[in-house]
C-alpha cells in the first residue's frame, strides 16, 4: 500500500487527541471578519467549529452581543442575548436583538454545543460596525466639487454611435480641509465617496490600501460609500484631511489622442464625507464636507480609465494635505448634487495584489525601450526615475508585440499611455492612481535603463515595475495536479480571473473594463472554488437591480453605461446574459447559504421573466448573441453552429425551474404554480421546435444544442441516454476536440462530468495541438485568451471560457455537495480518475470550513486522504467493487466507527462519513474511470 506522507499523518493523529474538544474560529459578519459600514438591520453571523474529534455536529448556540467589550468579558450582552438556541446553524444566523445605530461599533462572540456532549468555551471576541443607511446618517454633509458639468452635457446613457457634445478635458481635483482635535480620541470613522475615485489622506498619510475606491456602480441611481477606522491617523491639535479625485466611469473625457472606449459623462468629479470622532470622555464630534472646504487643480492634468494618466510632478504642491500648509490662494469648493442612493460597498476593495519586475528588456529604438514583465495581468506600472525638470516619460502598455518588438494596443485600445513629467529633485516614484490597463510588456520613451549608455542625458529608469491590481477577495481553493499541462491551464484560467476581478467581472482589464453578465453565472462556481466571492456577487446583483429598465429587461452590461448599436438589439438583449439576474441569486444560495439575497432580488426576477415571456414567440426566444465565439469556420462572434433561438430558450426554461423553487422557498406557492406551468409550456416549444427524434439530436447536433438540452433537463428521459451518445460522438468525431463557445462550454463540460464521461474530458483537453486551453499555451499566453485560437488580433486576457477550473475541483478532485445541501454542509467526495493523472490535490473553504481532497494512484493501488468540516456529513465514493479491498484509516472499511459504508453503485464504492480527517486505501485491480 502506499506509504502515508508526513502532513496525511499529521492530519490523521490530529483527530485522536491533543487539541481542545470543541472551539469556534473565523467569526464572520455578512461574510466579513469585523467589518465597518453594515447596513442591514438584522446582519447574518457565521462561525466555523474546530474539534479534535470525528462526527462532530453542532447542536446548539449561544450569541451574545454588547455596545462595549467589557461587557463580553462578562459574559453580558447588552444589546442581544439570543440564550441556547437548539439549532445546528452555524452560518447566515440571524441578529435578533435591539435596534442597531448608525455608525456604531458591536461586539459579538458565541458558544456552541455538539453532539458528543461538548460545549465549547465562548469564541474570541469579533465586532461590526455599523453604517450610515440613511440620509440623515450623513449629518448634513454635502457633495463639493471644483467645477461642476452643465446638465446639458450629461451623458447618462450613450450609444456606440453617438458623437461628442464638446471637448475638453476636466480639472482633477485637491480638496482639503483643516479641524482641531483637543480631547483623547476612543475612536475615528471616516465614511466617504469620492466619484469616479477618490484617495484620501490624514496628516499626509494615506488611508488605507485600496486602490480605485469606490466600486464603479449605476451612477444617476447609486454610488458606493467606503468606511475607514481612522483613529490612529488623527493627533491632538490641528489636522488636515485631504482627498485627491479622478474620473474613472463617472466622466470619460474627450481628449484628442486618447482611446475613448464610452462618452459617459455622469458629472465632473466629487466628494461627500462624514468623519465621526468619538472622544474617550463618551461626546462625538462630526466633521462633514460642505462650503467651507477649499479646493485645488492637483498634479494630475489627465485620467481616463480608457485613455491613461499624465501626472506632471511640476505641479505638486508639497504638504498640501498636513496641517501645515496654507491653503489662502485655494478657493472655495462647489456643493453640487450628487448620486440619489449611497450604499456601504461591502464587496472587499481593489488593492496592488502582487509585483512583477522586468525579465527582459529591450532596446527598440534610439531612446525607446520595451520592458518584458513575464506576465499578462490588470495593472499599473510603477517608476523610479531620475533626471531634469520638466523631462518626460511616456509608457505605453501592451499584451502583445508587433513584428517589430513595440507595443501592439490595436486589439486592446488605442492610444493608451501614461505619462510623468519630472519636477528634477533626486529619484522620483510614481505610479497612476486613477486608471489600469491590461498588459505584459511596457514601452518607455524618453528614459535610459540604469546601466546602459546614456548620450543624450535622458532621465535614468532606475526600476520600473508592474502592480497586478484586483479585488482583494481572499483565496479559498487550491489545486494541483500529476498533469502539467493541466496545472498550467489552471494558472492560465486564474490570471484571467485575477485580471478580471475587481468592482464587478470585466470581460477585460483594457478596451472595455465593462461587467458582460454573462461570465458571472458562467464562470461562477470556477471563482467560487477559488475566491471568497459572496459580497462582490451581491454587488453584481445590486447593479443588475439599478441597471433593469422599466420594462423588465436587464441589459447584457451592469451597470450599463452604453447601449452598443451594433446588429439591433443583440449586444443589449440576450438571456443567456440577462439571466444572471435569476441564476445568480440562486448560486449565491447553494454556495453561501444566502436566502436574503433570493428575497432582495425577486422583484428583479419576476419582471425579468416577464420581459421574457413578452419577448418570446411562441415560448422561444431567438433575440442576442447566442453560443458566443464558439469555434466555427469563420473568425469568432456570434453563434455560428447552433441556430438563434436553442441558448436563449434553454435558459429560459432553466429560469423558470429556478424561480418556481425560490418562490416555493419565499411562500409564494401561486407564482411558484404559474412558473411550473409556463415551464411545461417552453420545454414543449423547445422539443417540438429543436429536437429530431429519429437522430436523437437537437438543432444542429452540435456540442452546445445537445448540452444544454440534457442539463438544462428539456431531454425527456427515455432519449437522454442517446442525446449523450451523441454528444460523446461529435467529440470523437472531431478528434476529441470542442466547438461549443462562451455558452455552451460550461454546460457540456457539466453534463459530461455528471454523466461520468470525465474521461472525455480529459481527452478534449490534455492536448495542445487544436484550438483550446493548451492551444493557448503553446502559443505563449499567460493569461486566458478571448478565443480558442488565441487570436492576436482580439483581447489575450479575457474571463469567459475558463470553465475547466470548475472541472478541476468538481470532477479531478471530486469536491461537490448533494443536490439539497446549502453551503456545503452535506458534501460529496467523487473523484474522476482519468487518463494519465496520478495524483490530485485540491481543498476548498467552504462556510463551514476547509474540506480536502488528496488522492493518488500507482499501478492497481489508490488512496485518498479527506478532510470534512465540523458540522457538515460527507458521502466518499471511491473507485473499487465488491473484488477490491477497501480500508479507511488503515483497517478494514467493515470495522471505520466514524463512516458507514452504502454499497456499490455502478464503478464506484459509497461511504459516508461526519467530520474529520480520513485515510481510504484501495487495492486490487479498479476501474480508473467509470468508463473507458
Amino acid at each position: 500500500m502506499y506509504k502515508v506522507s508526513v502532513t496525511a499523518l499529521f492530519l490523521l493523529l490530529s483527530t485522536l487527541g491533543f487539541a481542545q474538544k470543541l472551539y469556534i474560529v473565523n467569526l464572520k459578519c455578512e461574510s466579513r471578519n469585523n467589518p465597518l459600514g453594515i447596513e442591514s438591520p438584522s446582519p447574518k453571523l457565521s462561525w466555523e467549529l474546530k474539534s479534535d474529534q470525528r462526527n462532530v455536529l453542532q447542536t446548539a448556540y449561544r450569541i451574545l452581543v454588547a455596545d462595549h467589550p467589557d461587557l463580553l468579558q462578562n459574559a453580558s450582552g447588552n444589546i442581544w442575548d439570543s440564550k441556547k438556541v437548539t439549532s445546528n446553524a452555524s452560518i447566515q444566523v440571524a441578529y435578533l436583538g435591539k435596534k442597531l445605530q448608525p455608525a456604531k461599533t458591536y461586539y459579538w462572540k458565541v458558544m456552541v454545543w455538539d453532539n458528543k456532549g461538548n460545549a465549547s468555551t465562548w469564541s474570541k471576541e469579533g465586532t461590526w460596525q455599523m453604517g450610515l443607511p440613511a440620509t440623515t446618517d450623513w449629518k448634513g454633509a454635502h457633495w463639493i466639487a471644483y467645477e461642476k458639468l452643465p446638465a446639458s452635457n450629461k451623458v447618462i446613457l450613450p450609444t456606440s454611435e453617438m458623437k461628442d457634445k464638446y471637448n475638453g478635458n476636466n480639472v482633477l481635483p485637491l480638496i482639503r480641509k483643516s479641524f482641531t482635535i483637543q480631547k483623547p480620541v476612543k475612536k475615528a470613522t471616516l465614511f466617504i465617496c469620492g466619484l469616479g475615485h477618490f484617495e484620501a489622506s490624514l496628516n499626509g498619510n494615506k488611508i488605507g490600501d485600496h486602490f480605485l475606491d469606490p466600486g464603479w456602480t449605476k451612477y444617476n441611481q447609486q454610488a458606493l460609500y467606503v468606511p475607514f477606522d481612522v483613529t490612529q491617523h488623527l493627533k491632538q491639535g490641528t489636522n488636515a484631511f485631504g482627498v485627491m479625485l479622478g474620473n474613472g466611469f463617472y466622466y470619460v473625457p474627450p481628449v484628442k489622442g486618447r482611446y475613448r472606449k464610452l462618452k459617459t459623462g455622469f458629472g465632473y468629479p466629487k466628494m461627500i464625507c462624514r468623519l465621526v470622532i468619538d472622544y474617550k470622555d463618551g461626546t462625538q464630534d462630526n466633521i462633514v464636507s460642505d462650503a467651507s472646504w477649499k479646493t485645488d487643480q492637483s498634479p494630475i492634468v489627465f485620467t481616463s480609465i480608457y485613455g491613461g494618466e499624465d501626472y506632471h510632478a511640476t505641479l505638486e504642491q508639497p504638504g498640501w494635505n498636513t496641517s501645515s500648509f496654507n491653503d489662502i490662494s485655494w478657493k472655495q469648493v462647489l456643493v453640487v448634487d450628487g448620486p440619489p442612493v449611497l450604499n456601504s460597498q461591502m464587496a472587499e476593495p481593489v488593492k496592488v495584489m502582487e509585483t512583477f519586475a522586468p525579465r527582459r528588456i529591450n532596446k527598440i529604438q534610439p531612446n525607446i525601450w520595451v520592458y518584458d514583465m513575464g506576465q499578462n495581468a490588470s495593472g499599473i506600472p510603477m517608476i523610479s526615475v531620475q533626471g531634469k525638470k520638466g523631462d518626460t516619460i511616456r509608457i505605453y502598455p501592451s499584451e502583445l508585440l508587433q513584428e517589430d518588438g513595440t507595443p501592439n494596443q490595436r486589439p486592446t485600445g488605442s492610444p493608451y499611455y501614461f505619462e510623468y513629467v519630472l519636477k528634477g529633485n533626486g529619484i522620483e516614484t510614481w505610479q497612476p492612481r486613477f486608471t489600469y490597463y491590461g498588459f505584459r510588456y511596457l514601452q518607455v520613451k524618453g528614459g535610459i535603463p540604469k546601466g546602459e549608455n546614456n548620450p543624450g542625458n535622458l532621465p535614468v529608469i532606475n526600476e520600473l515595475k508592474s502592480l497586478h491590481i484586483r479585488n482583494a477577495a481572499n483565496r479559498v481553493g487550491t489545486f494541483t495536479s500529476s498533469n502539467e499541462l493541466f496545472n498550467r491551464t489552471n494558472f492560465l484560467i486564474d490570471w484571467s480571473v485575477k485580471s478580471n476581478m475587481v468592482s464587478l467581472f470585466t470581460d477585460c482589464p483594457h478596451r472595455e473594463k465593462l461587467g458582460w453578465l454573462e461570465q458571472a453565472h458562467l464562470m461562477g462556481n470556477s471563482v467560487q472554488f477559488n475566491y471568497d466571492v459572496a459580497n462582490l456577487n451581491k454587488k453584481i446583483l445590486s447593479d443588475m437591480m439599478f441597471s433593469q429598465t422599466d420594462s423588465g429587461l436587464i441589459p447584457e452590461i451592469a451597470p450599463e453605461y452604453v447601449k452598443f448599436e451594433w446588429g439591433g438589439n443583440m449586444f443589449r438583449d440576450s438571456p443567456e446574459w440577462g439571466s444572471t439576474s435569476i441564476i445568480l441569486p440562486w448560486y449565491m444560495y447553494q454556495w453561501y447559504g444566502d436566502k436574503q439575497v433570493l428575497k432582495d432580488c425577486y422583484p428583479m426576477m419576476q419582471r425579468y421573466i416577464s420581459y421574457l415571456q413578452m419577448k418570446a414567440k411562441n415560448h422561444i426566444l431567438y433575440q442576442g448573441l447566442g453560443d458566443w465565439y464558439d469555434l466555427g469556420p469563420k473568425p469568432p462572434g456570434v453563434s455560428q453552429l447552433t441556430p438563434m433561438g436553442v441558448t436563449g430558450t434553454a435558459i429560459y426554461y432553466y429560469d423558470l425551474n429556478i424561480l418556481s423553487k425560490i418562490a416555493r422557498m419565499l411562500g409564494k406557492s401561486n407564482d411558484a404554480a404559474k412558473y411550473d406551468q409556463l415551464a411545461v409550456e417552453v420545454k414543449n416549444a423547445f422539443n417540438n421546435k429543436f429536437f429530431n427524434k429519429e437522430t436523437k439530436q437537437y438543432a444542429t447536433g452540435n456540442q452546445t444544442a445537445n448540452a444544454m438540452a440534457v442539463y438544462m433537463k428539456l431531454v425527456e428521459p427515455r432519449y437522454k441516454n442517446a442525446v449523450v451518445e451523441n454528444i460523446v460522438k461529435d467529440i470523437r468525431n472531431r478528434n476529441n476536440s470542442l466547438s461549443a463557445g462562451d455558452i455552451g462550454y460550461r454546460y457540456l463540460l457539466r453534463v459530461l462530468e455528471e454523466e461520468g464521461r470525465s474521461d472525455v474530458i480529459f481527452d478534449m483537453n490534455n492536448r495542445s495541438d487544436v484550438p483550446g486551453y493548451g492551444y493557448q499555451l503553446a502559443k505563449g499566453a499567460t493569461a486566458l485568451t478571448e478565443s480558442w485560437q488565441a487570436l492576436p488580433n482580439v483581447s489575450n486576457n479575457h474571463l469567459m471560457l475558463g470553465h475547466l477550473m470548475e472541472w478541476f475541483y468538481s470532477g479531478l478532485a471530486g469536491i461537490n455537495q448533494s443536490e439539497q445541501s446549502i453551503g456545503f454542509k452535506e458534501i460529496i467526495i467523487n473523484p474522476q480518475v482519468v487518463g494519465d493523472v496520478d495524483y490530485v490535490n485540491s481543498s476548498y473553504q467552504t462556510p463551514f470550513g476547509m474540506v480536502r481532497s488528496e488522492w493518488k494512484k500507482k499501478d492497481s493501488e489508490f488512496s485518498l486522504i479527506v478532510s470534512i468540516p465540523v458540522n457538515t456529513t460527507a458521502v466518499v465514493y471511491l473507485p473499487a467493487s465488491a473484488q477490491n479491498k477497501i480500508s479507511a484509516n488503515n483497517l478494514p472499511l467493515n470495522k471505520l466507527k466514524d463512516g458507514k459504508f452504502l454499497g456499490y453503485k455502478g464503478k464506484k464504492a459509497m461511504v459516508k462519513i461526519g467530520s474529520g480527517n480520513y485515510l481510504f486505501s484501495v487495492s486490487g485491480d479498479y476501474q480508473y474511470a467509470v468508463q473507458q
